[in-house]
């Protein structure tokens, strides 16, 4: 049973970290309705850039600020350079602009940072500690008290401030909202600026555990079943589907795995989103599906 317990744990304290890059597609999409192909590329750019920063001996809390400022000044200029001209355009051409978006972010990075490997170290330590004779470790709590506070922070901005509400109303009917005088290009590099924040998050936890490298943008693929079951216009939806996918994939590698003799983490979990997908297309917290573009 304490092995069961364990294999539970450790798989919903994973699936708190895709959810951690989940999180930055809901932002997006609640402020536009398209899914934003590039946030893979964020996460990437923004890891890149605080670990190049923290490597030229700059203070490691120094370097977290330069990056949110970094990812601050990209994302209005994401606004002013790409979303601006693009405003009342189809759901199509935004996605298309964001999968454009993605390769110049790729590029840029590489341009600037090169390509190599680069070691994380954010001081915390991943090995067991035992809580409630359970083994856990001790990263996948830091990375689960990181997530909660996020979701926590956004849940105080979107529901308690008059930005929140605005935001609301962009999401719910774009025109409508411009036409009772809510600026769409603010709300968009505000929502852009909060989802490379939570990118840079996410592109920590991430490069802490398997290094940061140009592989590390393909993290977002684990977001997609994440989206689908949780919805893609939910923060907390993220968390949810997160967790389930995390438990569900870590228990089905113990004990479905041996029965096909081999690993079925890495494809269970787009099993599970398509399930969902033929029961609740709009996800579990989702007030709507995902458009077909």
């Amino acid at each position: 049973m304490s092995f069961f317990l364990e294999t539970l744990v450790s798989g919903l304290l994973a699936g708190v970290m895709y959810s951690l890059v989940a999180i930055g597609f809901v932002l997006i999409y609640k402020a536009s309705g398209v899914f934003n192909f590039a946030q893979g590329a964020m996460l990437l750019f923004a890891s890149l850039t605080f670990v190049t920063l923290v490597e030229h001996e700059i203070p490691f809390w120094l370097s977290l600020a330069a990056t949110i400022l970094v990812m601050i000044i990209g994302a209005a200029l994401i606004e002013r350079l790409v979303l601006r001209p693009l405003i009342n355009r189809d759901a199509l051409t935004l996605f298309m602009a964001t999968l454009g978006l993605s390769f110049v972010i790729e590029g840029l990075a590489q341009l600037l940072m090169g390509s190599d490997v680069h070691m994380l170290d954010l001081g915390i330590d991943d090995i067991p500690i035992s809580i409630a004779g359970l083994s856990i470790s001790q990263f996948d709590l830091f990375a689960s008290g990181s997530a909660l506070a996020i979701v926590l922070a956004l849940s105080i901005l979107f529901d308690r401030t008059r930005m929140g509400i605005s935001l609301r109303a962009v999401a719910d009917d774009t025109l409508a909202a411009q036409s009772i005088g809510i600026r769409l290009p603010t709300i968009w590099r505000i929502v852009w600026s909060v989802a490379g924040i939570v990118a840079l998050v996410a592109g920590l936890v991430w490069g802490a555990r398997q290094g940061v490298q140009y592989s590390l943008s393909l993290v977002t693929l684990k977001a997609l079943p994440v989206l689908i079951i949780g919805g893609f216009s939910s923060v907390p939806g993220a968390i949810v589907g997160g967790l389930l996918v995390g438990a569900t994939e870590a228990l089905a590698d113990i004990y479905v795995g041996p029965l096909l003799q081999g690993s079925v983490s890495t494809w269970f979990a787009y099993i599970l989103a398509v399930a969902f997908l033929l029961v609740r297309p709009a996800g579990l917290f989702g007030d709507r599906a995902i458009e077909r573009v």
